[in-house]
């Protein structure tokens, strides 16, 4: 009979033990649950903050189960969704200023097994519950953008080197340049063919005018539409990630779609609206030099943009800073009024482009306008009453508290490169979740008894030592996946119950090779 040494037993009973530990955290199932997390920089989630929530709790005869601090966030655990809910809106009332308040879903698991870092497998879309998106890159727009941009750094380009045109216009995807002559369209050529290599540069004379056409050659067409996707992508993940998601996933589909996946988020309305905006900021200056009548076409390097009392101003097309150039973007409170505002830090090169910006225009008014989904809007046109320097920027007006919160959390994530628009949305409902749980969890267990019935009816004493060596192999798969921190779903729990019937196969070839051995 063969004998092993006493550590090797201990060894598989330690191995065994800890498979068992790391495996208790998936049967205690989840609870409803709210996120807090800081949106101020000078906030943070620490004791003092844990504090706070539990006091606005509390005094709202709130009594949560688990209340502690996670990461960046703190995070109330309740029995039912009920409590959740309303623990949301007292907390939004109280804290939304200073902080985003999310519905989440928290493992009931013990703390000491939580002290284990022994936590439960995370759970797919279609198990937990959640919302499937399908969104579109609208690719023209984003060569639009590029045009456009293209437009005034041409303008800028030939001021720099001297170089006498006409003008700069854009016609579709061909930019046009106007030269008073065939000499100096030579010079803009060679100063735009040095400086803007992806376009095709075409000259022509047309009524007189000595004209330069440039098309963006077909690579780099391809090379805009993929880097806006790269940067929707990336944009997308930094919003999830303000939103609380845990295991999202964001990945492209195709040339231009991109498919996002939301497990356990409760509040979709709110998470289609973060994804689908496409908020970005210009500052431009306002003309007040121009007085047109309503219905009147805006003149020349200008343009008509209604502020938040729906007043029509005339603003310059030149921008003088984007949302680019936002390092940090917060929400608070206007120190004047005390109303709603976003508070902006800016990069290096936007706090001097702001400083100069506002020291040669001291007296004039300013607009800070936002754009979304392709519609500039004022927020606010101050008049400029000195020179502003250290890169802070204040952004007020008609807004209320969730308003603010909503813009200083899509300027701090990023605009999107090319607005998107959702195509497909699917929501699994909590309780279809649960639903699917069940059924792959009896799944894997009938079939596990199934086989150990036959193995035991069978080989009999061998076929029991078989059904051992099955269940620990289970047991430790499932604490594999969950100290991995592995994403489960449905197709892998079909995985699993296909896994025990293949384990099986090496059992029943020693099994008959014993069997063959013992007739002989």
């Amino acid at each position: 009979m063969n004998r092993y040494p006493l550590w090797k037993y201990l060894l598989i009973l330690a191995v065994l033990l800890a498979g068992l530990i790391y495996t208790l955290p998936n049967f205690y199932g989840e609870s409803p649950a709210v996120q807090v997390s800081p949106l101020r920089a000078s906030l943070k989630a620490d004791a003092a903050l844990l504090e706070r929530v539990g006091n606005i709790l509390k005094a709202a005869n709130l009594n949560p189960q688990v209340i502690a601090l996670d990461g960046n966030s703190v995070k109330a655990r309740f029995a039912d969704t009920d409590s959740q809910l309303k623990a949301k809106d007292v907390l939004i009332g109280q804290l939304g200023e200073d902080c985003m308040v999310a519905l989440n879903l928290l493992s009931r698991s013990p703390h000491w097994l939580t002290n284990l870092n022994a936590l439960p497998m995370y759970l797919g879309l279609d198990l937990r519950g959640g919302v499937h998106f399908l969104l579109q890159v609208d690719m023209n727009a984003a060569l639009s953008k590029a045009l456009d941009a293209a437009t005034g750094d041409i303008r800028s380009a030939l001021r720099e080197q001297n170089v006498a045109y006409s003008g700069v216009s854009r016609d579709g995807n061909v930019l046009s340049v106007k030269f008073r002559d065939a000499e100096a369209r030579s010079k803009g050529e060679a100063e735009i063919k040095q400086r803007f290599s992806d376009y095709a540069l075409n000259a022509k004379e047309e009524g007189g005018e000595f004209l330069l056409r440039a098309t963006l050659k077909p690579e780099a067409e391809h090379r805009i539409q993929d880097s806006a996707v790269q940067q929707n992508l990336l944009t997308l993940r930094n919003r999830v990630n303000e939103l609380g998601v845990a295991e999202p996933v964001i990945q492209q589909q195709g040339v231009d779609r991109v498919v996002v996946q939301l497990p356990g988020v409760q509040d979709t309305a709110r998470a289609k609206d973060i994804l689908g905006r496409t908020a970005t900021l210009e500052v431009r200056m306002v003309d007040d030099e121009h007085q047109i009548s309503p219905g009147a076409a805006a003149p020349f390097g200008t343009e008509m943009f209604k502020d938040r009392e729906g007043n029509m101003l005339l603003v310059k097309k030149q921008v003088i800073l984007t949302g680019e150039r936002i390092n940090d973007a917060q929400p608070g409170f206007d120190n004047r009024n005390n109303e709603p505002a976003v508070h902006i830090n800016l990069d290096g090169v936007g706090a001097r482009k702001f400083k100069e910006a506002t020291r040669e225009n001291v007296g004039k008014r300013m607009a800070i306008i936002l754009f979304e989904k392709g519609k500039g809007e004022i927020v606010t046109a101050p008049v400029i009453r000195e020179e502003i320097g250290g890169g802070r920027v204040q952004i007020s007006g008609q807004m209320n508290t969730v308003e603010a919160q909503d813009t200083a959390l899509l300027l701090r994530a990023g605009a999107l490169a090319a607005p998107m628009e959702i195509v497909e949305e699917r929501t699994v409902g909590p309780s279809l979740g649960a639903d699917n749980i069940k059924r792959g969890f009896d799944s894997t267990k009938i079939g596990f008894i199934l086989v150990a019935l036959f193995m035991i009816a069978y080989y009999l004493m061998f076929g029991t030592i078989s059904v051992l060596a099955l269940g620990a192999n289970l047991l430790l798969l499932v604490a594999l996946l969950s100290m991995l921190q592995a994403t489960l779903t449905l197709p892998g729990m079909a995985g699993i119950a296909l896994t025990l019937g293949m384990a099986i196969d090496a059992n029943v070839l020693i099994n008959e090779r014993i069997r063959e051995e013992l007739r002989n």
